[in-house]
């Protein structure tokens, strides 16, 4: 009987797709594994296989499977129906969520191969361009990207074109895998090496090449060598050329004698540590009630909001309760929400749990984490991942416990492209699929979080002091509005933040200076004109560099140089308007010459590498001032930072959004708690033309409750989350009439259905990105409405839309539970 496979492809496409199954294959196909299959006219792409059977489909050809790349499953059952729920929750394909989900490595697509037609006719006229081309292809076939980087023409695409109408090339579609192992050559003594005679001759003729004769006795020494026993243990030759002090040319002299031999072995990327001896810390008193709290909430919960302030040890009483997880044969799922958190606490867990750790993000190599997903499908699997929101998504077989750290971050929550879902909302879910428990910890909950604690859907854990009761920081309020207006500002720098910094300094102590913008300054403007720089391929304005001196946009990464003058009116007074952390940097080595500055930010931290080596030094204490955006308030831990300043707490506060004051809070509640970690009482500085917004206050009094019921008010008032839920309706188009139009079409449709629960369509603050003009349809969702109803009608609406030919381009997309 003949056999089919449904398969999901890496491809934003409702549905999956039928394929049959050669007889050669009949026996490799599992639910799970990967196959190859051929997707429209020529393109190939990995599929995975959900569902195995001999039902074929009517009224269709039927292609087949290529190939079956794997001898068992790469997707679990269980992480099929995660990606169930996250593609009908968030309203995405299934191909978002698989093409999200895998590593590039394990997603082989086919690439367009640019080949000679070695029956044509050379002998016939040809441009000197297409000549140039032509000689390149004959070297090897080539993709278009591959010519392009020849530089053998200026304008390929044209060219290319011509030589395929004349017949002189073709084009060809081949597979291409982003993986490949790491391989290592390893050295051993030959067969002929059993022989004492032999060994003795050899050993009587190197005496003439003391060199060769060296390397050879390293090589005893570190595999431990005896006649008997050609090998105690692998030696690579990398190692063997560094612990001899020799080079290549000596070890193929004795590969020539027939005295050594050289093999190749696949070892990995992933670093295997011993590490693991240190015990536990003993926890204080409050954390061993904190501790024992959770555990009796998981003996009736199965999620628990550890709510403690900055610095009293949440860290260690997750330790623990790792450790009595892993006692009872589970895995733990540990997630932080920016990479840079990993680099700090990878030390802290390796110490305690070793090899059982694996760390999983996204400045790994793509090869790294390909390495990582197939040992957590394998029996020696990692008991412990430490990662960011896409380890949500690597197979667990025994998962125990998800404990998400800082839980109210916004870095949880996936943007562009789809799925745009929330790791914690998504951990959640993994966990009461497998009957794992959650654990959320935090300083500054959310607010939807809280409101479930505090209503009996999770349970709740109170940590209320620091550790060791260190006190919490000192909030020192400073006016700038009135310093502005008397001109007393240091740059931008009050002068009671200035004579703070003098003293740390002068004391040894460290400084760190948060300002939510990167870049130097967000805008330039002439002065006599008013003219802004915009970018053309968003609606926005320009943010100056001074570093590479050029003018950026940080929506599409379009770039030109800075203008001498000003192209309206000529003018050369042209000035910088607002500040970044590059500006902070520069005023602060001016203001502090011998201090020594580290800037973290987009510009600053690109790679892993730099990740680590900003933290280190700062740890270190080879930095005396950290100059940072958000990423520096996410629970990192220094134990010598005395003044922490918040230079312009009210870019934070005039954001049009209902969250713009929960996200402030939380912003400068965790910055300030970076300070007076260890044993002394911190200083925190906080700038604001506001100083009489009660948001303000409770930052300075840590008044969370004061903070939660206050906007808790607000939201009952006007339908905002816990109270409903929200789901924004984007729709793009490079025209700006034909989107107005749609815009206007599909809201009329929605409000028929829907009423009073739709506002718009409006512009979004920012209306136009990477050419494409936006508008945004909110809906707001009583809770005791059926989502799944309301969702199926959004798709109809959708489907109905797109019907009209003039909105055929039209890209229409969701954001659920938006933050």
């Amino acid at each position: 009987m003949e056999k089919f496979v449904d398969v999901i492809v890496p491809l934003p496409i409702a549905g999956v797709f039928t394929y049959s199954i050669p007889p050669d294959f009949i026996h490799k196909v599992q639910e799970g594994c990967r196959v190859v299959v051929p997707f429209g006219v020529k393109k190939y792409y990995t599929g995975i296989v959900i569902k195995v059977h001999d039902a074929p489909p009517q009224n269709c050809v039927i292609k087949g499977i290529t190939d079956v790349l794997d001898d068992g499953p790469i997707v679990l059952g269980s992480q099929y129906h995660l990606w169930r729920w996250i593609a009908d929750y968030y309203l995405c394909t299934l191909g978002d969520v698989y093409k999200a989900a895998l590593p590039s490595g394990l997603k082989m697509e086919s690439e367009t191969l640019i080949s000679i037609n070695s029956e044509y006719d050379f002998g016939l006229a040809f441009s000197d361009d297409e000549i140039r081309v032509i000689n390149e292809l004959r070297k090897s076939e080539q993709t278009i990207m591959q010519l392009s980087k020849t530089r053998c023409v200026k304008r390929l695409l044209p060219v290319m074109k011509s030589l395929l109408d004349k017949g002189a090339i073709y084009v060809k579609e081949s597979l291409k895998s982003t993986y490949r192992p790491r391989c290592e050559v390893f050295v051993k003594f030959s067969e002929r090496m059993k022989d004492e005679e032999f060994v003795r001759l050899q050993l009587d003729a190197l005496n003439r090449a003391p060199k060769q004769q060296h390397l050879m006795m390293k090589y005893i020494e570190l595999s431990g060598w005896s006649p008997m026993h050609l090998a105690e243990k692998e030696v690579s030759r990398k190692m063997l050329i560094e612990k001899s002090n020799t080079n290549y040319s000596i070890l193929n002299e004795l590969v020539r004698k027939g005295i050594c031999e050289l093999y190749e072995k696949e070892v990995g990327r992933l670093t295997d540590t011993n590490a693991g001896a240190t015990p536990l810390s003993v926890l204080s008193d409050m954390q061993m009630k904190a501790y024992q709290e959770i555990v009796a909430v998981f003996r009736e919960k199965n999620i628990c909001l550890l709510h403690g302030v900055t610095a009293s040890g949440k860290t260690e009483i997750y330790m623990h309760l790792i450790d009595k997880v892993l006692k009872s044969g589970k895995q733990v799922l540990y997630l932080l929400p920016e990479i840079l958190l990993t680099t700090q606490l990878t030390e802290r867990l390796k110490l305690v749990f070793g090899s059982r750790l694996g760390i999983y993000h996204s400045k790994f190599s793509d090869s790294e984490r390909v390495e990582i997903w197939k040992k957590q499908l394998a029996q020696d699997c990692f008991d412990i991942i430490l990662g960011v929101r896409s380890s949500v998504f690597l197979p667990f077989r025994r998962l125990g416990l998800v404990i998400i750290d800082e839980e109210h971050e916004t870095s949880y929550k996936q943007q562009d492209p789809a799925p745009r879902y929330h790791a914690r909302d998504v951990a959640i879910m993994l966990a009461s699929m497998v009957n794992a428990k959650v654990l959320l910890g935090t300083a500054t909950p959310s607010i939807e979080t809280y409101y479930n604690a505090t209503h009996g859907k999770y349970g709740l854990v109170q940590l209320a002091a620091r550790y060791r009761n260190v006190c919490l920081p000192f909030i020192e309020l400073v006016d700038i509005r009135e310093l502005i207006r008397k001109k007393r500002m240091v740059a931008q720098f009050s002068p009671l933040l200035v004579q703070r910094m003098r003293n740390a300094l002068e004391a040894k102590e460290q400084i760190i200076l948060f300002q939510n913008r990167r870049g130097f300054a967000p805008m330039v403007e002439c002065r006599i004109c008013g003219w802004v720089p915009k970018c053309k391929n968003c609606d926005v304005s320009l943010t100056y560099h001074k570093k590479s001196n050029c003018l950026s946009c940080h929506y599409c990464g379009y770039l030109e140089a800075m203008p001498h003058e000003c192209p309206a009116c000529g003018s050369q007074d042209l000035v910088h308007r607002g500040f970044g952390t590059e500006k902070i940097e520069d005023e602060i080595k001016v203001l502090f010459p011998n201090a020594r500055v580290v800037r973290m930010d987009l510009d600053t931290i690109r790679t892993r590498a730099a990740y680590e080596k900003a933290i280190t030094d700062f740890e270190k204490r080879d930095a005396d001032v950290l100059i940072g955006t958000q990423m520096i308030s996410k629970g990192l831990n220094f134990d010598y930072v005395s003044v922490v300043g918040i230079l312009n707490a009210d870019s934070m506060l005039n954001y049009p959004d209902f969250r713009s004051y929960e996200r402030a809070f939380q912003l400068m509640a965790q910055v300030a708690g970076r300070s007076g970690r260890k044993n002394k009482r911190g200083l925190v500085v906080l700038q604001t033309k506001s100083p009489e917004l009660s948001l303000i206050h409770q930052v300075i009094a840590n008044d969370y409750l004061g903070f939660y019921t206050e906007q808790l008010k607000e939201r009952l008032l006007f339908k905002y989350p816990p109270f409903c839920r929200l789901i924004y309706v984007y729709l793009k188009h490079r025209k700006e009439e034909i989107l107005d139009e749609a815009a206007t079409f599909m809201a009329t449709l929605l409000k028929n259905g829907l009423s009073g629960r739709v506002l718009g369509p409006d512009y979004p603050p920012v209306s136009r990105i990477q050419t494409y003009y936006i508008k945004k349809i909110i809906l707001k969702i009583e809770k005791q409405l059926s989502m799944e109803k309301v969702k199926m009608f959004l798709l109809q609406v959708q489907q109905n839309t797109l019907l009209n030919e003039r909105f055929h381009s039209l890209v229409v997309y969701y954001d659920v539970d938006p933050m």
